[in-house]
């Protein structure tokens, strides 16, 4: 099978599966229940495991233990995205109804972004090997500096995307049902639902830009790249769903992510130092696996007493462009 039928018949599987997430199983806008998230998130697991197989069977054991390894580092760190959706929809208070779609169409976006910058990352690799050394330091210092943003409280009202919305937009000052954009006395309007679906997407590309560099270091190969992002994007929804009321129970799995990345990180600098596989694609998935699976015990442990006030609060953590309340305490005091 050519290389252009293998990326074509991928695509176009993706872009059926969309359709008929939205067209059939969501075509009215609804609150998801649990048992149709957990069972969604199910079903996109499989999925993912199922082409997982194919690949081992069809491109051979190296490049398939590439893409579970992969696909298991890019859906750990789809997580942190929940964390955003979480904070983003209680402060901007979307229906629960509305969440669904607009993580819809902020994740078909994400696939775009991602299938760009994979392949831009790519040609960079094969033609400037160096690059791999900013690649793997720039996931170390992002690593670090989550690790220290794991505890900060977000102020979205100093978003930038907020304050570019109310600077040079027309906005409603409510919902307008699933509308992004709405006619009122000839003008067009923006309304809150355009505002998030903008900070939700620009806070896919800023955490892209970390989880892209992070499975080069597993592999150069684009599509193994790109279907293990694509995977682990396409659950992604309905594992927000299953995991937003109980989202305070991870909370610990903030600093494991950043951990991830900064082994990931080091682990890229390591081998391109020595221009030997040091540390193992096996190795990096057997370590991803126990940081991440640790730092969820640790999690469940420590906030299995929780209050409901406890329950009730947003998690903390960075948003993309949002400066935090400690932050803005500072320059109120300078």
């Amino acid at each position: 099978m050519s290389g252009y039928m293998l990326w074509g018949g991928f695509n176009l599987f993706v872009l059926v599966l969309l359709a008929f997430d939205l067209g059939v199983l969501h075509r009215k806008d609804k609150e998801m229940s649990l048992s149709g998230a957990l069972w969604m998130s199910l079903a996109y697991f499989v999925l993912a495991l199922a082409f997982g197989g194919g690949v081992f069977v069809f491109m051979g054991e190296q490049k398939g233990l590439e893409y579970i390894t992969g696909y298991l580092i890019e859906k750990s760190l789809s997580v942190d995205n929940i964390f955003v959706f979480v904070l983003v929809f209680t402060h901007f208070a979307v229906p629960a109804a509305l969440q669904y779609r607009v993580l819809f169409w902020g994740i078909l976006g994400a696939l775009a972004m991602r299938a760009g910058l994979i392949l831009a990352g790519a040609a960079i690799l094969n033609a400037f090997h160096w690059v791999i050394y900013v690649f793997g330091g720039f996931l170390v210092v992002t690593g670090i500096k989550m690790l220290l943003a794991a505890d900060s409280e977000p102020d979205l009202s100093g978003n930038r995307v907020v304050r570019l919305f109310r600077r040079h937009f027309r906005l409603t000052e409510g919902y307008e049902g699933g509308h992004f954009v709405v006619r009122k006395n000839g003008l067009l309007h923006a309304t809150p639902l355009l505002v998030v679906l903008v900070i939700i997407e620009f806070s896919d590309l800023v955490f892209a830009l970390d989880s892209i560099p992070a499975i080069f270091a597993v592999s150069t190969d684009p599509f193994i790249v790109y279907t293990s992002n694509v995977f682990a994007i396409l659950g992604l929804r309905a594992l927000y769903f299953a995991l937003a009321g109980v989202i305070h129970r991870f909370r610990y799995l903030k600093y494991g992510l950043s951990l991830v990345l900064v082994f990931i990180g080091g682990k890229m600098i390591v081998n391109a130092a020595f221009d030997a596989k040091i540390i193992s694609t096996g190795v990096a998935l057997l370590v991803t696996f126990a940081i991440i699976a640790g730092s969820m015990l640790i999690s469940m442990l420590k906030t299995r007493g929780a209050d409901a006030e406890a329950q009730a609060a947003p998690p903390l953590g960075w948003v993309p462009g949002t400066p935090s309340k400690r932050e803005d305490a500072t320059d109120d005091g300078e």
